[in-house]
């Protein structure tokens, strides 16, 4: 009887300990989700800050060519 109840403690602890790891390795997940997020939403500003940049120059250089845009289009 004895060793049965061991076994069943075994058991249980077995049982805690993978969901232990289980909750640890979900946290982690997240974690890594929140970050390839900001990561990624920081490369999108910066790629659309540098296309904006690239408009702005051809703007100006079209507006260059055509004088009377300049006051027509902000």
């Amino acid at each position: 009887m004895t060793s049965q109840s061991q076994g069943i403690q075994q058991l249980l602890q077995a049982e805690k300990r993978a969901k232990d790891k289980l909750e640890e390795a979900k946290k982690r997940k997240g974690k890594r989700l929140k970050q390839a997020k900001e990561e990624a939403t920081a490369e999108i500003d910066h790629y659309r800050l540098q296309r904006e940049k690239e408009f702005r120059n051809k703007e100006t250089n079209v507006k260059s060519y055509f004088p009377q845009w300049k006051n027509s289009v902000p």
